[in-house]
């Protein structure tokens, strides 16, 4: 399985600080790397932002499966993302 930035998904990434990217991506490589990546996600009640989510820290991850592949809708902390 491999996961995919939204373009929106990749510019949310980017305004995060160096140290939150290094951590989110390699959290990212290592969920994609074992045989069930949505054992670590959290189905969401409501679909207006995605189908799972990722926790990192105090950061939150949006995600949809597709074709067998994760794409990234949206990735912020956790005070702001559900606004």
């Amino acid at each position: 399985m491999k996961y995919y930035f939204k373009l929106s998904a990749l510019k949310d990434l980017k305004c995060l600080p160096k140290d939150i990217q290094t951590r989110i991506i390699t959290k990212l490589d290592f969920y994609v790397s074992t045989a069930n990546p949505l054992h670590f996600a959290d189905k969401l009640k409501d679909a207006a932002f995605g189908e799972w989510r990722f926790r990192i820290g105090d950061y939150r991850v949006f995600i949809d499966i597709n074709d067998g592949n994760i794409i990234v809708l949206k990735v912020g902390h956790r005070r702001d993302i559900y606004k």
